[in-house]
């Protein structure tokens, strides 16, 4: 009974539908930097919204561009399918949570949500000095967008990615994760360090993501721990485990659910050189989204609301992402 309560918590806090209903944009967050990056050169992002993202400027991300647009950049929608030619209008791409065709409720939502074509033109690009910043939550959005994280290297975990021990306080739930330095969760990297001790990132949580790995040389920035877990999307899933995930399993003395592997040694986001270009890739989009919780979440914490991502005046989320698109766009080396 226990397993089965929590197990379906998690769920009605990280589905695509309960967080349509139970999450709203924080339209009172208010956007400062207090030293731009960018004064002399203007590179410009790109944030995609050619496929069925969930997260686009003028969906959940809006604060995002106004930050990166307060620190110099110049922030554009990609209303295209991904081309040579589209891509050469841009210095850094940001994909975030896009779906296969159809209801994001109904199996085809984890279809592709690429042309092969599509991938390979990311590919290239970044090869040949582009930048990518590649958010994709749990399935179907991993699942839809494994297609692109392939030609990079990138293996995602689709499942729901929990831990008991590092609950962020602030929500109480075992999917929103609270990364600080002091716990050695946040790793080593330009992005993390910043440009000078003010903007060291030393505290971000995330709001219900998955796991990832990044390819050989790349370096974890929000490391899972030991008692980190993935539990199956689905139930359907436990049954397509491997013998080795099966055994995984059995030794997990964390989290109970069926189906549940051990996260240890995995990552919520890895960043990596790809040829003469950069990638960073991030198991979790609400983080640099500014959004309110309402309803049985807020109420479960005594209070009418929830903030989370941007607007968490307690964390380095806002920093995090800055230095992030920063290090893309070669502010930060």
């Amino acid at each position: 009974m226990r397993r089965t309560l929590l197990f379906a918590l998690l769920l009605a806090s990280a589905a695509g539908s309960a967080r349509a209903q139970r999450q709203v944009e924080d339209t009172t967050f208010a956007a400062t930097v207090a030293k731009p990056a960018f004064t002399t050169r203007h590179p410009v992002v790109m944030i995609d919204e050619a496929h069925r993202d969930d997260f686009s400027i003028r969906r959940r991300y809006s604060a995002l561009a106004a930050l990166l647009t307060l620190d110099g950049l110049r922030v554009v929608p990609g209303a295209q399918q991904f081309s040579p030619q589209l891509l050469k209008s841009c210095d850094v791409l940001v994909v975030a949570d896009a779906v296969g065709p159809g209801d994001p409720k109904s199996p085809s939502a984890r279809l592709s949500a690429f042309l092969p074509s599509e991938c390979d033109a990311v590919r290239d690009w970044v090869s040949g000095g582009g930048a990518l910043l590649l958010i994709a939550d749990h399935a179907p959005f991993a699942s839809a967008m494994d297609s692109l994280a392939v030609r990079f290297g990138v293996d995602m975990g689709k499942g729901y990615t929990v831990d008991t021990r590092r609950v962020d306080p602030e929500t109480g739930n075992i999917g929103c994760l609270l990364f600080t330095r002091e716990l050695h969760m946040i790793g080593d990297h330009a992005i993390t360090r910043g440009r000078d001790r003010g903007e060291r990132i030393s505290r971000v949580a995330t709001y219900t993501g998955q796991s990832l790995l990044g390819p050989p040389g790349s370096t974890g920035l929000l490391v899972l721990s030991p008692s980190a877990a993935d539990l199956p999307f689905s139930p359907d899933a436990r049954r397509e485990a491997t013998p080795e995930a099966r055994r995984r399993a059995d030794t997990l003395n964390v989290v109970k659910t069926p189906g549940a592997v051990t996260a240890v040694g995995r990552f919520q986001g890895v960043a990596f050189g790809f040829g003469r270009g950069r990638v960073v890739a991030l198991g979790e989009a609400a983080m640099f989204g500014s959004q309110f919780v309402l309803g049985q979440d807020a109420s479960r914490m005594g209070r009418d609301r929830l903030r989370i991502g941007l607007n968490r005046p307690d964390l380095d989320n806002r920093q995090f992402a800055l230095n992030v698109v920063r290090w893309l766009a070669r502010a930060l080396d």
